[in-house]
């Protein structure tokens, strides 16, 4: 009779005559490298070292220097630590920006052209995109996408005759020109996306009954969560830090933003820099905690998008 021991040897030679011989891997010992480890790529990791030290030297340099005495901030590099720690930098910048009414004003203003950004802008980008290959929309398109070689400071001088005509000189206007302003870019980041959704689903939801706005809110706008955070960051970061356009719209005191309320630190012969940096300090921070909590939101959005 044939045993176990036998019946192994005499598979394993068929197995080899059929298939030719089978390599074994041998197993890996504790502490020696894996071969399928792919190496560091050190060129690429200095790259993104020094990349960083760019963002964090002058975040450094921005923290230590609201943290100074005007006496430290003359003495040295400016890159040594305040000692001692001058914690009245952020009062005083706390008072002289009347820092809770630009913070409301600026907040405001934000947050309106953020959702009429996403709402105006997506509703545009969906109809043109659908109907790309009219002419009448195509050359609608094309005339948006002309206005992001405009440059802000050839229409200045009209734009503030006009809002001042109309009484847009306030927060209103601001969110109106903001929601403006973004449409050609948004309208090229919308579409190309849009594009991208298979039309089957609209096909499907028009067979069940759902009208053109009941396939957009429901099927389309649900879809759209990856651009709709990246417009949303856009829009975010460009109207809570920009300068220009609240200086030459906004007619009103009590309605300027936190970068106008910063500009009363420059002075006609000097600036007080550590108090300066204290307010720009408090005023990015808002934006870096909407940033922590929203992350997340971004990345669901992101994810959602991706298995559409």
């Amino acid at each position: 009779m044939t045993t176990a021991t036998n019946i192994a040897p005499q598979a394993e030679n068929e197995l080899d005559a059929a298939y030719g011989p089978v390599a074994v891997k041998p197993r890996r010992r504790r502490g020696e490298p894996d071969d399928d480890t792919r190496k560091t790529n050190w060129w690429a990791t200095a790259l993104i070292a020094v990349c960083s030290l760019t963002v964090l030297i002058p975040l450094y340099l921005a923290v230590v220097v609201a943290l100074k005495t005007p006496e430290q901030l003359t003495q040295g590099t400016g890159f040594e630590l305040p000692n001692p720690i001058r914690w009245e930098n952020f009062a005083e910048a706390w008072e002289r920006t009347s820092f809770p009414q630009a913070l409301a004003n600026t907040a405001i203003i934000t947050v309106g052209s953020v959702v009429f950004t996403l709402l105006t802008s997506s509703v545009v980008a969906y109809a043109l995109a659908r109907n790309i290959h009219r002419p009448f929309f195509k050359g609608v398109f094309f005339y948006l996408l002309a206005a992001l070689f405009i440059p802000f400071p050839i229409i200045m001088l009209p734009l503030v005759k006009q809002t001042a005509i109309l009484g847009l000189d306030n927060q209103a206007g601001m969110i109106i020109l903001y929601t403006i302003y973004g449409l050609s870019l948004n309208i090229f980041i919308y579409t190309a996306y849009i594009r991208s959704i298979p039309i089957e689903l609209e096909e499907a939801a028009r067979m069940d009954g759902a009208s053109t706005w009941r396939v957009f809110w429901s099927v389309i706008f649900p879809l759209l969560m990856p651009m709709n955070a990246t417009v949303g960051i856009l829009t975010c970061v460009w109207a809570w830090n920009d300068f220009i356009m609240p200086l030459v719209v906004l007619t009103d005191p009590s309605s300027r933003t936190l970068p106008l309320a910063q500009y009363v630190f420059q002075g006609q012969f000097n600036t007080d820099y550590t108090v300066a940096f204290a307010s720009y300090l408090m005023a990015m921070a808002p934006l870096l905690i909407v940033y922590i909590f929203s992350q997340r939101w971004v990345i669901s959005g992101v994810t959602r998008g991706s298995i559409k």
